[in-house]
């Protein structure tokens, strides 16, 4: 995947005339064989995304740094100035495979990003059904406590009251009984005892058959 083409120049110049005519043969093609060498090691050591985008400046710099330093060592009397990658590009024997390299990275990125947006918009959202849940849960747990609690206070005043006189309450409970379940029935309430003197039973009779009618 880090096999390219590279283009670039190197701009040096002379810095020690001495060192530059005596302490090399050929100090112009000792440069270049340098940084041909000193290019392919450094190259072939990132990845060849990071040398066509973001790694060119960091490429340039490393390498006359490097190449600065070799030349040093030789005494060879040249100052590297720059270094410039002109252009970083796949084999043309192996573009094809390069660029399905590219577009297979790229649907990985952007199938890496969608998941990330996908759990950043989930998360938050469970997590507040599950506030939202929890909340409910400990409202309804409120109200059926405070129902039952409710419930056992008038329980035990009911009690209180049967236990200070049962005869009364026990009739008080029965008529409220009562009410409760003959409030909305139709009743006829007939003396057995005839009622008092002077006083004569009546049945609503056709009141009654309409009731048994509906």
């Amino acid at each position: 995947e880090n096999i390219v083409d590279i283009d670039f120049v190197v701009f040096w110049r002379i810095g020690d005339a001495g060192q530059f005519l005596f302490n090399m043969v050929d100090p112009v093609e000792t440069t270049k064989v340098a940084a041909e060498a000193m290019m392919r090691e450094i190259v072939g050591g990132v990845d060849i995304q990071f040398a066509l985008t973001d790694g060119r400046q960091q490429i340039q710099a490393e390498a006359r740094t490097r190449l600065q330093d070799l030349l040093n060592e030789y005494e060879a009397g040249i100052n590297i100035r720059e270094i410039q990658l002109l252009s970083v590009d796949p084999p043309s024997q192996v573009i094809d495979a390069f660029n399905e390299v590219q577009r297979a990275r790229q649907d990985r990125d952007r199938l890496k990003n969608e998941a990330e947006a996908y759990r950043n918009d989930m998360v938050p959202r469970a997590r507040g059904d599950a506030a939202r849940i929890v909340a409910e849960a400990e409202a309804y747990e409120a109200e059926v406590v405070s129902r039952a609690e409710g419930d056992a206070s008038r329980f035990g005043q009911v009690f209180e009251a049967y236990e200070q006189n049962r005869d009364v309450t026990r009739e008080r409970i029965y008529i409220e009984t009562l009410e409760e379940i003959l409030g909305n029935v139709n009743k006829v309430i007939i003396d057995q005892d005839g009622g008092a003197a002077g006083v004569v039973p009546y049945l609503p009779l056709q009141e009654l058959t309409r009731t048994k009618g509906n």
